[in-house]
């Protein structure tokens, strides 16, 4: 009985909360658009509901996540350096494509988001397909090398946490 009324409680506390936070009061009014709010959007949400992903390996996710945090502060400071023009060669920019063998839609998000969120590399698109992702880099020096990095640094840890 409950669980259909809240199917997902963490979320319906969060849209209560937001609900009043944005709205800047807790008269009323607000209170009860709070609460409706906060018990329809989980309805919803529970047609969209997609499969369940199982995280195995929490210690590769911490792996991870410290490869990522070393990652950004590396790419921060390089990044700098080319925008303040403290770098004495020339600077060359371009697309690349890296062929992927990680399939998971979840894995595949979190991959994206470490791209994207890692200064000088964007995620421009991805060929379900073939399983290529093109790659923009801000600072290309060798294409293998960030077809490596992403394969061998992200893709391999991404795969033995995502089944």
């Amino acid at each position: 009985m409950i669980r259909a009324l809240l199917p997902h409680p963490l979320l319906t506390l969060g849209l209560f909360a937001t609900w009043l936070l944005l709205s800047g009061s807790v008269s009323a009014g607000d209170v009860l658009v709070a609460i409706m709010a906060a018990l329809a959007i989980p309805q919803v949400m529970r047609r969209l509901e997609p499969d369940r992903s199982g995280v195995r390996s929490p210690g590769t996710v911490m792996r991870l996540a410290s490869y990522v945090a070393v990652d950004v502060l590396r790419s921060n400071y390089a990044v700098g350096t080319i925008i303040l023009g403290r770098r004495k060669r020339e600077r060359v920019s371009g697309f690349i494509h890296v062929p992927l063998d990680l399939r998971n839609r979840y894995g595949l998000a979190v991959l994206a988001i470490i791209v994207t969120s890692t200064p000088g590399t964007l995620w421009v698109q991805y060929d379900r397909l073939s399983g290529r992702l093109l790659l923009h880099v801000l600072d290309l020096v060798e294409e293998q090398d960030w077809i490596d990095l992403i394969k061998g640094r992200y893709e391999r840890l991404l795969m033995d946490i995502f089944p």
